[in-house]
């Protein structure tokens, strides 16, 4: 995609503003490194990559080599933050002024602003079936800027395989940090676990930022109405009151399992409506989250 459309540069400046208006009114002050810099003790070299802090490349090596390597030490950062963000075609659904995909890629790039203005280091994947979009972990200023370009790429027309792609971020995701799921979770439910499973088994801490329009839970529809399928799936027309009940007994059914699922894996879970403002939905979770590390 060329990120010099007129259309693109307009989504990516209004999604950094966005996100530096949440961090800036909410969330500054709400994560504190607990140790800042890089450890003395040297561990080894490792290969110059696009997007690493040349501060770090070893100048006598490259005399000897004539090839860019990095000195690294025993803790690289403070902290490593992956944000996995959903955008399969059932992310595109907004029953009001913004879609759940629209949401989520804003709180991914207010939490990323947030991490690399703490001087941490954070990372990207978009994702359908599959990971559609990388970006590898670091605390570099443009950092920011390339993230926000990504997201604002938009969702594809593509059906969801969350328990596969988190198999694949367990495995892809080589330092461990905190990673942060960002989907309406509309799969396979012990699928989206074991892939759970596999983030924690890597050592990784794991949020879950569970993200819903409001008519998705409480099924408002009272006429006749048409619902048009996401993710392959046909459109229906349908009577809402005959099926509301139904629907949500297996809604309220799928979320208590998922969140009796990271529980049992010690995976904090968050609820996020379209509908309700991210600034205070965020602090409210770092609030709990500070004062239980505390």
């Amino acid at each position: 995609m060329n990120y010099l459309e007129p259309e693109i540069l307009a989504k990516v400046r209004n999604l950094e503003l966005q996100a530096r208006q949440v961090v800036d009114g909410y969330l500054s002050g709400m994560h504190r490194s607990q140790q800042h810099g890089f450890a003395v003790e040297f561990a080894q070299h490792r290969e110059y990559a696009p997007g690493d802090d040349i501060r770090h490349i070893d100048w006598k090596v490259f005399g000897r080599t004539e090839r860019f390597y990095l000195k690294q030490y025993e803790l690289e950062t403070n902290l490593v933050c992956w944000l996995l963000v959903d955008a399969s075609d059932s992310m595109r659904y907004a029953s009001g002024s913004i879609s759940k995909y629209d949401y989520a890629a804003l709180a991914a790039a207010s939490l990323a602003y947030l991490v690399v203005q703490q001087s941490d280091s954070v990372g990207l994947a978009t994702f359908d079936g599959q990971v559609r979009q990388f970006l590898r972990a670091s605390g570099q200023p443009s950092q920011l800027k390339d993230l926000i370009r990504l997201l604002a790429g938009g969702p594809t027309i593509e059906k969801s395989r969350i328990g596969a792609v988190l198999h694949e971020a367990a495995e892809r995701f080589s330092r461990r940090g905190v990673v942060i799921v960002l989907s309406d979770l509309f799969d396979d439910v012990p699928e989206l676990l074991a892939g759970l499973r596999h983030l924690r088994y890597q050592r990784h801490e794991v949020v879950v930022f569970h993200v819903l329009d409001r008519a998705e839970v409480e099924f408002p529809f009272r006429q006749s109405t048409l619902f048009r399928g996401l993710e392959a799936w046909p459109d229906l027309l349908a009577d809402p009151i005959g099926v509301r009940a139904s629907y949500l007994s297996e809604l309220q059914t799928f979320l208590e399992e998922v969140r009796r699922g990271c529980r049992s894996q010690n995976i904090d879970y968050v609820r996020l409506s379209t509908d309700q403002a991210l600034g205070p939905a965020l602090v409210n979770y770092l609030a709990l989250r500070a004062a239980r590390a505390g």
